[in-house]
């Protein structure tokens, strides 16, 4: 399903700072698990281990797209060095002296990760080839990514240096790429599963961009997939929990909105209160703050304009409840796993 851009714009931002180690971080884990468990619904059901397959599958998509919006950059960049020697080549052919500027087509960074192994690994191996497949949408990218500001400062700067040329790149995928409308088209076009995952998987690449260093040369590590087995373990529980509980947490749902018919709650809001409670009584060292703000999030992203404020109050007087009761324990926030510590961290920045 295509979402609309505002939606967009609010997930895009309430990710920018939730950007950990790994490429596969939690923060993915909870979205994808949520519209894996939608999906279950509206296709009328599967097994679980069936299902827990498809969150993988989904997950392993998103790590291509990132690799391939790297790729993107290479590609850009091959255009506008074959630009550059097409203008040179002009030039001798009219005997003008006048040079001309490689500065962006012997970008250092760019040229650094067209070099990366991993990055090679998966170009050679990928279904999708930006050159030749997608080479007049490069040099349509390339026109307008010429025609801005920031690009025809940094072409007249007489600085060079590797900071400066990543720099750019940073600003050309930031103010470019994200918010080019054309990508969207292509990226739905090669995989539906990219269709909602474009607007995170972007934070990742812009974090790959800062993190490169020269000294490390093709040897740079990109962002791991997994980066930390319990992530893995994460995503498994987190949906099989959310899947073989499903009666039990409705009815606490149905209890806390006194019984109102569930089938008047908008199915994705009861899809993300019953992911989030699935959250909340199986890992009890996240905080309970943490896992309901990430999901109040998610639904502001892909549910109705007031599902936000709905969803929170929902589950924050429901568990609230349920701890006065016994029923629901969590442990001092001192136990939290770094990963959900430093995201809890970041979200109050």
């Amino acid at each position: 399903m295509r979402f609309l851009c505002q939606k967009c714009l609010i997930l895009h931002s309430c990710h920018q700072a939730l950007l950990n180690s790994d490429m596969i971080n939690r923060e993915l884990i909870r979205l994808k698990t949520v519209q894996i468990v939608y999906a279950y619904y509206m296709n009328d059901g599967k097994s679980v281990d069936t299902t827990e397959k498809e969150l993988f599958y989904s997950l392993a998509q998103s790590y291509e797209l990132y690799q391939l919006l790297l790729s993107l950059i290479v590609g850009i960049a091959q255009v506008a060095r074959r630009s550059v020697e097409a203008q040179e080549a002009r030039a001798r052919r009219l005997g003008d002296n006048e040079p001309v500027s490689r500065k962006f087509a012997d970008n250092r960074f760019a040229a650094q990760l067209q070099e990366n192994q991993q990055l090679r690994r998966f170009r050679q191996t990928a279904r999708w080839q930006w050159l030749p497949d997608e080479e007049d949408y490069l040099r349509r990218l390339y026109s307008v990514i010429s025609a801005r500001d920031f690009f025809v400062d940094y072409m007249v700067s007489k600085e060079s240096s590797y900071q400066e040329d990543r720099e750019i790149w940073r600003k050309i995928y930031r103010h470019v790429i994200c918010k080019d409308e054309e990508l969207d088209d292509i990226l739905e076009g090669m995989n539906l599963y990219w269709n909602d995952d474009k607007v995170i998987v972007d934070t990742f690449v812009l974090k790959t961009i800062k993190r490169f260093e020269e000294a490390s040369g093709s040897q740079q590590p990109l962002l791991p997939d997994f980066g930390q087995p319990e992530d893995r373990e994460f995503a498994s529980s987190l949906l099989r929990a959310a899947l073989e509980n499903t009666d039990y947490y409705w009815r606490l749902i149905g209890e806390q909105t006194h019984n109102w018919e569930l089938n008047r709650i908008a199915r994705m809001d009861l899809v993300v209160m019953q992911v989030a409670l699935a959250e909340i009584f199986t890992f009890p060292a996240i905080p309970l703050s943490v896992s309901i703000n990430e999901y109040v999030e998610i639904t502001k992203a892909y549910s109705t304009p007031r599902s936000g404020s709905y969803v929170n109050g929902i589950l924050d007087s429901l568990c609230h409840r349920l701890i006065r009761e016994g029923t629901l324990v969590k442990e001092d926030e001192g136990e939290t796993s770094d990963n959900d510590k430093q995201t809890h961290k970041q979200n109050e920045q």
